[in-house]
């Protein structure tokens, strides 16, 4: 099995600050080595009402404004930042990803050519975001299954069908939660997704948002392509979606043993491996011959 491609998740872990993403891509790239690195894109003035876009955040704490919309604003990179991310991210030869929320963001990000767009959980259902990248871009679109049902998933593929899109789309196997405890991954969901529409879409991922890293070799073995976690420098930062994220550290250790693991899967190519022949001759030199 080839090793699945890894996605950081940068998401708004910025903390709003072009400086620290930066260091979050070069960290990711030179220390953890992993395949990707994905921002966020939204239009909070597009996505929240007057009344929400007013209200203080529901957990103040973590609020980078005295609104919620002051909060998501903050945290907010516009199109110029997200050219340069990409530029960043050419040169350091990673690629450059986002996940739009919204119509604006989407053909805002659309306007930088990524090789995929991602499509969150929370948006799967907006037909018009969906309708934009299938008309207006040519890459891979990524889709999160995340607090969706059945009937809705397949009408997001039908929808795809419709547009002749299914060679470009991937689609995700998650839980929307921050964290997920274990026994709310649902890692079979995998395998489901595998024989209900491996043959309808070009490949099936696992988005997690659990603690931890062996939950993500499981998602490996039942055939995840694409592995997507967060990703922080600090996991005490201020902000949700740090607790439900990897450190440095962390993402260094799945990368390497996601690498260990596809190396690993494959059948003897002789009866007796080189490795074994010396211990062969050493070990068992002295045993009875069958049939002799």
């Amino acid at each position: 099995m080839k090793k699945p491609k890894v996605v950081a998740e940068i998401g708004c872990n910025h903390l709003g600050d072009i400086k620290i993403a930066k260091r979050m891509i070069l960290t990711a790239k030179v220390y953890c080595k992993v395949d990707v690195v994905k921002f966020q894109k939204r239009t909070p003035r597009a996505l929240l009402s007057e009344i929400e876009y007013n209200n203080p955040h529901p957990n103040p704490i973590n609020s980078y404004g005295k609104t919620y919309g002051e909060h998501r604003e903050f945290l907010e990179f516009n199109l110029d930042q997200h050219y340069e991310l990409k530029e960043y991210c050419d040169s350091l030869d990673l690629i450059y990803s986002s996940s739009v929320w919204d119509v604006q963001s989407a053909t805002d990000i659309i306007s930088l050519n990524p090789k995929f767009i991602k499509v969150p959980s929370a948006c799967n259902l907006n037909k018009n975001l969906l309708k934009v990248l299938c008309e207006k871009y040519i890459g891979k679109i990524h889709i999160s299954f995340g607090m969706t049902s059945k009937s809705e998933e397949k009408d997001i593929l039908d929808f795809f069908i419709q547009h002749h899109r299914c060679d470009d789309l991937i689609i995700y196997s998650c839980t929307a939660g921050y964290p997920v405890p274990f026994e709310d991954v649902c890692l079979n969901e995998i395998s489901r997704l595998r024989k209900t529409y491996s043959e309808k879409v070009n490949s099936i991922g696992f988005s997690g948002h659990h603690l931890g890293i062996a939950i993500d070799l499981g998602a490996f073995m039942l055939g995840a392509e694409w592995i997507e976690r967060h990703f922080t420098l600090d996991r005490t930062w201020k902000g949700t979606d740090h607790a439900a994220s990897l450190e440095p550290e962390g993402f260094r250790k799945l990368v390497r043993d996601l690498e260990a693991l596809s190396k690993s899967l494959k059948f003897k190519n002789a009866e007796i491996l080189e490795i074994e022949k010396v211990q062969r001759e050493k070990l068992k030199k002295s045993q009875i011959v069958w049939g002799k």
